[in-house]
């Protein structure tokens, strides 16, 4: 069967290398990507005696106890070419997932991974390597990203590597939801100085709607000591036996061998609605930890709901071309129709660049609403997700006085610079909170659950069109009025202390609240009080030995993994957190940024020449090829249409073959979208641009079959100092004709910064 998906993938990748050396695009290891080397890029074929796809298959094997899930992960690697590889395969788990073991398994040897610092661990491994061992290591590139690799595999082995982790599952209105992630997505790297080429994110990628070129699979086994109602696997085709009330097997269905290109979602709910809450406590042997999960009150609608200010932020990337796309659109159209006829509200839509519908927030009137739904529709992903540049953006923008501020960002969050928009939101958010939406099958959760964490609001993912009424109304309801705030907990009698998080922030979601810590004696209260819409809120958990069980070795991991989350996960960019992180996981052997699992055999072997193998990865369900782009020099892809000439774009690996669109009758420039420094808005510098350079610019775009150009000018009062183009679509482009062209702008004198715009020709 691999060798038969082997010839397939051999054969498309080896046309695909065909058109793209007529087309002029170097590969990934050829001269000029040394610019790029740190983004991901189209797999293409090297040395034929390499196996390409190392990676046999990848399941799961997940036991869910009440709250808590307990996975083995296994990934199965299998060398069919004549040369021994090194293969590195980059994957995503839960963003909450603790890695606390991981074994190796060659023939009848099994290798229990030992827990290091990450710079030991890598010595440790590069010895194995260099001394002909079969050794696997496991690091952490993001709390939700890892990268495997396991070298000296020869021609015929097969090595099994398994990976342990925990995790705590959380219901949210009486719903559990368990999430496999499967794939991780192609990540923007262009607002991070990466040019590394063993960067995590240098993965190669297949072509848009590519199977997995590894088999999938995933059992769950399901025991919720409750019965269990409205069961539900929407992302994927699975059978499912009952052996009683509480408990599910649910394996996935044979069709779905190819199911690794979208994350595993499993939901299910307890008789009544009713949740697995209360205190937990684990005696240790050295420390005893507990988990207190206070089920939520109901939700009250408040008499008068104040007016507010809604922020809209829309990712309109290459990542979210099409369906992705598609799915936002209907989920800001159902939230525009919610607001409130007092509200007040902006979008802003940014890729490399963003376009504001007001420099100032609007009224929520039907023509204002119907401004911004036409606008929604203009809309189409293409280009790099520039967040950074859209959070400053946005968060500059005018505020409504008097207002309480709801910031809303929807994204597949594939960029690699999530601390860097963490601090931003934590920075210059202010008062207001944010809610995150992840768009799509395979979205960056520790993104779009980062943001929400730092701006003390929710998350929610929207995985297609058919979920975006239900999510978005679900915002509607949690912003009128959250369900528990200013919640303080006291402990009477009970010795608790390392107690995390150490503040507990307002409760928007039906969500349990939760707390772990430490204890020293099992006896006393646990009194948690806080202000609903309704009055004070008040409740009391007994604490005592016969609520202690050894069954709850979990509760450690749990504690040790939220404050490591604490410190360094959403920590600041550059805070020195490494020495406690380190600490707390080589202590609880558990995976961190700075610590790493390896496994190393004891059979010395003569390997020969070792070749590194990058796993090539599909491409998440619905994103299209424009999500692998970088940095690059200019790339020209043939249009659909021979009269259309060549599409060339700087960031964009691949042709958007259906977005093309005929020239419209008596065509004429304009700005699509941009960035401005502070003193300069978009329509001024539009003025500027058309009423200097419009006629030559209008003669250029004619003779070349122009379509765009996006074009970044740097101002020194009021002057052009320099030009650069960051891309165009059409036949051709000469860089030193239209730097002539823009240099003669002018400005007011006061304006100093960089101007980014977005021209179309049609």
């Amino acid at each position: 069967m691999k060798s038969l998906k082997r010839m397939i993938f051999w054969s498309l990748a080896i046309g695909v290398s065909l058109f793209l050396a007529g087309s002029g695009w170097p590969g990934p290891d050829e001269e000029g990507a040394g610019e790029t080397a740190g983004s991901p890029y189209f797999f293409l074929p090297g040395d034929a005696a390499v196996d390409s796809f190392p990676l046999l298959k990848t399941g799961a094997e997940v036991d869910i106890s009440g709250m808590i899930a307990e996975v083995a992960l296994t990934q199965v690697y299998k060398n069919e070419g004549d040369k021994t590889i090194e293969a590195v395969y980059v994957f995503p788990l839960g963003t909450k997932s603790a890695i606390h073991s991981m074994k190796m398994t060659i023939g009848d040897r099994v290798i229990e991974a030992e827990i290091e610092e990450k710079a030991r661990a890598r010595a440790i491994y590069q010895a194995a390597k260099e001394g002909g061992r079969v050794a696997s290591l496991l690091e952490q590139e993001r709390p939700n990203v890892f990268r495997m690799k396991v070298a000296n595999i020869m021609p015929g082995d097969r090595v099994e590597v398994e990976v342990g982790y925990t995790e705590l599952l959380v219901p949210e209105a009486g719903v559990y939801r368990y999430v496999f992630p499967a794939v991780v997505g192609p990540r923007f790297t262009g607002e991070e100085a990466t040019d590394d080429p063993a960067a995590w994110t240098a993965t190669p990628y297949l072509g848009e709607g590519k199977d997995a070129p590894y088999g999938f699979d995933i059992r769950v086994n399901l025991n919720a000591g409750l019965p269990i109602t409205d069961f539900r696997v929407g992302s994927h085709r699975v059978e499912v036996t009952r052996p009683s009330a509480d408990r599910a097997v649910i394996a996935l269905a044979a069709a779905e061998e190819n199911g690794g290109d979208r994350d595993f979602i499993l939901e299910y709910s307890l008789r009544g609605g009713a949740i697995q809450s209360g205190l937990l406590l684990y005696p240790g042997e050295e420390e005893n930890f507990f988990l207190l999960m206070m089920e939520p009150p109901r939700q009250v609608t408040a008499e008068m709901i104040p007016p507010r200010e809604y922020l809209f932020i829309v990712d309109v990337s290459g990542s979210m071309h099409g369906f992705p796309l598609d799915v936002s659109k209907a989920l800001i159209d159902r939230l525009l129709g919610g607001l409130g006829e007092r509200d007040y509200f902006n979008i802003l839509f940014f890729s490399g660049g963003s376009r504001v519908l007001s420099p100032v927030p609007l009224p929520a009137t039907e023509e204002n609403r119907a401004r911004a739904r036409a606008m929604l529709r203009e809309m189409r992903g293409g280009g790099g997700t520039r967040i950074l540049e859209a959070l400053k953006t946005a968060l500059a923008l005018e505020k409504r006085e008097g207002l309480s501020r709801v910031i809303v960002a929807v994204t597949d969050g594939y960029v690699s610079v999530e601390k860097e928009a963490f601090d931003l939101v934590r920075e210059q958010a202010g008062a207001a909170n944010f809610f995150a939406f992840g768009i799509g099958s395979s979205v960056n959760r520790y993104l779009i659950e980062g943001l929400a964490r730092i701006g003390r609001g929710e998350p929610f993912i929207v995985t297609g069109p058919d979920e975006a009424e239900e999510v978005a109304g679900r915002f509607l309801r949690y912003i009128q009025s959250p369900l528990l705030t200013d919640i303080k907990v006291e402990f009477e009698g009970f010795e608790a202390y390392d107690v995390e998080p150490p503040a507990l922030p307002d409760l928007f979601a039906e969500r349990p609240l939760i707390l772990f810590g430490k204890y020293r004696r099992a006896e006393g209260k646990i009194k948690v009080t806080g202000q609903t819409p309704g009055g004070v809120y008040e409740r009391e958990f007994v604490v005592s030995d016969q609520r202690e069980d050894n069954k709850n070795s979990a509760l450690r991991y749990f504690w040790a993994r939220e404050k490591i989350a604490r410190l360094g996960d959403y920590g600041r960019v550059g805070a020195p957190v490494e020495e406690e992180v380190t600490g707390l996981g080589l202590k609880y052997h558990l995976m961190t940024d700075y610590t790493s699992f390896v496994a190393v055999d004891t059979i010395v072997r003569e390997t020969g020449e070792i070749v590194t193998d990058k796993q090539p990865l599909p491409l998440p369900r619905g994103v299209s090829n424009l999500a692998v782009g970088d940095l690059s020099p200019v790339r020209c892809f043939e249009a659909m249409k021979p009269s259309s000439g060549l599409w060339c774009v700087r960031g964009v690996r691949e042709e958007d073959r259906g977005d093309f669109q005929a020239p419209a009758a008596e065509p004429r420039i304009y700005v699509s979208g941009g960035t401005t420094p502070p003193g300069l808005t978009l329509a001024q510098a539009e003025k500027t641009l058309l009423e200097e350079a419009g006629t030559e610019l209008e003669k250029i775009f004619r003779e070349w079959e122009l379509e765009s150009l996006s074009v970044r000018l740097t101002v020194e009062k009021g002057k052009v100092a320099a030009v650069g183009i960051e891309g165009y679509r059409g036949k051709t482009c000469r860089e030193e004709v239209l730097e002539k062209i823009f240099r003669k702008l002018t400005f007011p004198g006061s304006i100093n910064g960089t101007i980014a715009i977005e021209l179309f020709f049609g």
